[in-house]
């Protein structure tokens, strides 16, 4: 989509004023500029990517760790690209949102040196802590404060690998670039609720977990909440990129499924005095797939708990109410494996194929950590397939439709597992991210679901980032209502009912070896 630079800004605005979001995934990220343009009850979002880089993990000092030198220098540069941009353009960036995955961090001294480059949650250390954690914290405890799904790689039992952690502070991806670009140092609260060492009822730090396992209970610096100002630039980071030393860092969703939920372009017609919409499920769809609701308070049975569900912050102190399902990651692995074996279809073909053939074939469980490695995944999936005493042709267009029809039942078991659980009713089902663009998928989360999709917009996370700088700057005003309003009217999302020959929703919880 085109910028507009020349549309009259929303009543509060800045003439000429751009938003930086800082977006960056486990293998990859982006430097994108937003503009708000339209009249003050029409506001639009329009995007510009200015700075596209790698991202990725290596061996080094013993694990498997992120090249944060090269990831932050990546970021200097994907400022500097958008002062350039903003400049030809007339403009001024307004201020800087940073989003990332969850669960890492870094470990800061007093002097501000980062102590190691930081371990990714692909190592496998934590294994051997969990043991450890669980024998001072009994799971039940830690799920009724935290609510947080169990993971091996949760920053808590990561943290219970360190040998020593006196002096140092620990900063979460996202915060290690802010405190990076404006030596400030806190700890955004979307993030903060994956650690597992915080309060899901109280929103604040779980101190007497720290305490519990001999970690420093300072560990963390003090939160801050998405829309608050973080800190001004450091001069020797707006010289090297060019900006204003006054440019703003902003605090957004800064775990970047927060954001991509705030992008959600639900309606505020079921949307309760807390902000939170519960009339809509949604799929924020990639590699992985994180399928939920969006309610008020957590959820913090026991039942959640042995549903494996999780309970995070999202923006406005809503709750992602979710489970991490299965993701295109299968798909990609296939196409990589056939590629390598000389055959390289275009996606589209191998789409087109996979929608020609009937409804009720084999599934299997996507979300088995059977599938999470890499090597030759498409025989990974017909011996799963055979371990359920069925066979699946080689073709893969019987693969790619296994695939997604295992990734459709996997977000209606989802759904329906999060409306039992949190006693709600989702009339819709929004899919955010890549998976939007895959319309058989769509159709198929349709058709398993029962329920009406939504599908887009793709660029949701940054997209998440922007309109709560944009907030933040006075540009748009109001609730999560009120930003997911100009998320409707900067996109036309695709919308996919159920199929009159869709078959019973195929639903497996086994299928990997």
């Amino acid at each position: 989509m085109p910028p507009a630079a020349t549309a009259p800004a929303p009543a509060g605005a800045v003439a000429g004023s751009a938003f930086a979001a800082i977006d960056i995934g486990a293998s990859s990220g982006r430097v994108i500029l937003g503009r708000i343009a339209g009249s003050p009850g029409g506001a639009r979002a329009v995007l510009e990517t200015v700075h596209r880089f790698p991202n990725g993990v290596k061996e080094l000092d013993g694990g498997l760790r992120w090249d944060f030198d090269a990831l932050f220098a990546e970021v200097l540069a994907g400022l500097a690209a958008a002062a350039r941009a903003a400049a030809a353009r007339g403009e001024s960036i307004a201020s800087i949102g940073i989003d990332t995955w969850a669960v890492d961090y870094g470990l800061v001294n007093a002097a501000g040196d980062l102590a190691a480059a930081p371990f990714s949650y692909r190592d496998d250390r934590s294994r051997a802590a969990i043991s450890r954690v669980h024998e001072k914290l009994d799971p039940a405890r830690l799920y009724a404060t935290t609510g947080l799904q169990f993971l091996p790689f949760n920053t808590i039992y990561q943290l219970a690998t360190e040998p020593a952690l006196e002096g140092l502070q620990a900063l979460l991806i996202p915060d290690l670039i802010g405190f990076l670009l404006t030596g400030q140092r806190r700890t955004e609260a979307t993030n903060a609720s994956t650690t597992g060492l915080f309060d899901a009822v109280a929103g604040e730090w779980a101190t007497e977990f720290l305490a519990a396992l001999d970690l420093p209970t300072n560990l963390f610096p003090p939160l801050i909440q998405p829309g608050e100002i973080l800190g001004p630039l450091l001069p020797e980071t707006a010289e090297r990129t060019g900006l204003p030393a006054a440019t703003k860092v902003v605090a957004v969703g800064s775990h970047d499924t927060a954001s991509a939920v705030a992008a959600v372009p639900a309606d505020a017609g079921g949307a309760d005095a807390g902000g939170a919409n519960e009339n809509f499920a949604y799929v924020s769809s990639g590699t992985w797939s994180l399928v939920g609701v969006e309610l008020s308070h957590p959820v913090l049975t026991e039942a959640s708990r042995t549903a494996n569900f999780t309970n995070e912050r999202g923006v406005d102190g809503t709750i992602r109410y979710l489970r991490n399902v299965g993701g295109l990651w299968l798909l990609s692995e296939c196409q990589r494996t056939w590629a390598a074996e000389g055959y390289r279809p275009e996606l589209v073909e191998l789409l087109d194929a996979a929608a020609t053939l009937p409804p009720g074939g084999p599934v299997i469980n996507a979300d088995d950590p059977y599938f999470i490695a890499p090597d030759n995944m498409p025989e990974r999936i017909r011996a799963a397939v055979r371990n359920t005493g069925t066979v699946l042709p080689e073709h893969p267009a019987h693969i790619v439709r296994c695939i997604l029809d295992s990734l459709a039942a996997g977000y209606a078991r989802t759904i329906a597992d999060a409306e039992r659980l949190a006693d709600v009713r989702a009339g819709v089902v929004h899919i955010v991210g890549g998976g939007s663009q895959n319309r058989l998928l769509c159709q198929l989360t349709a058709d398993a679901t029962g329920k009406r999709v939504i599908a887009g917009p793709v660029e949701a996370t940054a997209l998440g980032n922007v309109l709560v700088q944009a907030r933040a700057a006075g540009v748009l005003s109001g609730g999560l209502g009120e930003l997911r309003a100009v998320v409707r009217a900067s996109q036309h999302p695709a919308e996919y009912v159920p199929s009159a020959r869709a078959a019973a929703s195929p639903v497996t919880s086994g299928g990997a070896l």
